[in-house]
């Protein structure tokens, strides 16, 4: 592409615009197409070899490197737009985000503070936010990479009010040692909050929870309680609105009255499901969420915005603004002009440079509504519970763990070591097929389904589970017939179980 010799803009626009143009009208295409082909592919050697070489130094035609793109990179990329994708909880995206993101580019503004209409936008979201969750309208919001540093921000916020002294003299300020209290199954990024934040993660409560995944209240207190004996100060309580394991919510209406009993600052962690708010139906499951001082969620997950768009939620705007105001010569206000206004987002949190994540935010809600994205929430909810029902019926699967959400955790029948689940989902993956992931629940490793995206269907689930069969019967039996691992390893119901399911679904695909 010839360059303009006075800028690095493009010498020809009319051919930079032919280009983008086809560029994105190839992205358009493909996500038009995002139910067709394989799910996931591995980049090949030569493939991979591409992005080891050196750095360039002279120019080369978009049209060249645009060709580069569709080769070597859209091929291989996680697959999450794709409605067989059923791994981790991954958002799939819209085709309206793409364009805005593509607006945000253009746009090129740093949104860590300023006066101009991007930070407006981004204050828009946070009031919409604390709408949908019940905070006060003035609840300060703010963009970030994920849910887990929007934790580590609300974790400092309540280290800041428990110990304020801290952010300039450090934790030895501190008479008694914070402690912060969490479920067992509260996801990994609570502990290296704890760890970033300087309090460290012994200090870390892991509370039992129940059968249906939720932190276990009796214990709690108990723990709060011998904590203060021993002359520790309990400072952050942590309610997860959907375990990243099997979707399990904490009763966070309880939580929120320990937390005020307790003068304990309460904290949700609602990575993805605390969108369940967005669906009438589900949104039962995050009642008392309005009562937290601070909420972490991704816009990302579940309302599909294109990554990154973590958002952290807090109660009282003050205590936000002095956990990570700065008082820097080269960030000061004035009374007009582009340096005027009040509070900016580097005054919330640790970046000064941020990227326009509101607007991708802002275009996804203003283009398909709340209500559409609520109802997309809820039917990925339905289709979970139907890949239950299905699974139940095989008589090759066993579900496990809670099915109140859309996350599906279930085994081969007799698979007491997990490795024919670890198998099955493999060969899923390198057949291109489908896209789950797996875990570990109760001891067991078990293959775990997370039906997050709104291109699926029934017929997507019909065809996942007629999948898993064959999976399963390519992970026993070889090529040749032979059975790959030993009959002992399944117990004989179990053997049975597979037998009889992999032969009636040879009889129906026949």
């Amino acid at each position: 592409m010839p360059l303009d010799p006075q800028s690095l803009d493009p010498a020809d626009w009319d051919a930079f615009e032919r280009d983008a143009q086809a560029a994105l009208t190839g992205m358009i295409r493909h996500l038009r197409q995002a139910g067709e082909g394989r799910v996931w592919q591995p980049a090949p050697d030569e493939v991979r070899t591409r992005f080891r070489s050196g750095l360039p130094r002279a120019p080369r035609d978009l049209a060249d490197v645009l060709q580069d793109f569709d080769e070597t990179i859209r091929p291989y990329a996680t697959g999450n737009t794709h409605p067989m994708f059923f791994g981790w909880v991954h958002g799939a995206g819209t085709p309206v985000g793409m364009v805005a993101e593509m607006l945000a580019a253009g746009l090129n503004a740093n949104c860590g503070g300023r006066n101009h209409i991007g930070i407006e936008v981004e204050r828009q979201i946070a009031r919409w936010s604390a709408e949908l969750f019940g905070f006060p309208r003035d609840a300060s919001g703010l963009f970030v990479t994920g849910t887990s540093g929007a934790n580590l921000l609300a974790l400092l916020v309540a280290r800041h009010k428990a110990a304020g002294a801290t952010r300039i003299e450090g934790l030895r300020a501190q008479p008694r040692q914070l402690t912060a209290y969490a479920s067992e199954e509260a996801h990994r990024c609570i502990a290296q909050a704890m760890e970033a934040s300087g309090i460290g993660s012994a200090h870390l409560r892991l509370v039992p929870v129940d059968a249906r995944g939720a932190l276990q209240l009796d214990a709690l207190r108990h723990m709060i309680a011998h904590d203060r004996a021993e002359g520790f100060e309990p400072f952050f309580l942590v309610g997860t609105a959907g375990t990243v394991n099997c979707g399990a919510f904490d009763d966070l209406a309880a939580l929120g009255r320990i937390a005020r009993e307790e003068g304990i600052w309460f904290h949700v962690d609602g990575a993805f499901g605390a969108l369940v708010a967005l669906a009438p139906a589900l949104r039962p499951l995050v009642r008392g969420i309005e009562t937290a001082d601070s909420l972490a969620f991704d816009f990302h997950k579940w309302a599909h915005v294109p990554y990154d768009a973590g958002f952290v939620l807090v109660r009282d705007p003050t205590r936000h603004r002095q956990a990570f105001g700065s008082e820097a010569a080269y960030l000061q206000r004035e009374p007009a002009g582009l340096a005027a206004g009040g509070v900016w987002p580097c005054d919330l949190g640790l970046d000064l440079s941020r990227g326009f994540r509101a607007l991708k935010t802002w275009f996804t809600f203003q283009t398909l509504g709340a209500d559409r994205i609520g109802d997309a929430i809820a039917g990925s909810v339905r289709l979970a519970a139907s890949l239950r029902r299905h699974l139940a019926a095989s008589g090759v699967f066993t579900v496990e763990g809670p099915g109140d959400l859309n996350i599906v955790c279930f085994g081969a029948r007799g698979d007491h070591t997990g490795d024919l689940n670890r198998r099955i989902v493999i060969d899923l993956h390198e057949r291109g097929v489908a896209a789950p992931s797996t875990t570990n629940l109760h001891g067991k490793t078990l293959i775990r389904a997370a039906i997050l995206n709104h291109r699926t269907t029934e017929d997507h689930i019909v065809q996942f589970v007629q999948e898993l069969m064959i999976s399963a019967l390519r992970a026993v039996v070889a090529p040749n017939g032979s059975l790959e691992r030993r009959a002992d390893e399944l117990d004989p119901e179990g053997e049975a179980g597979l037998s009889e399911g992999l032969g009636l679904f040879g009889a129906r695909r026949a």
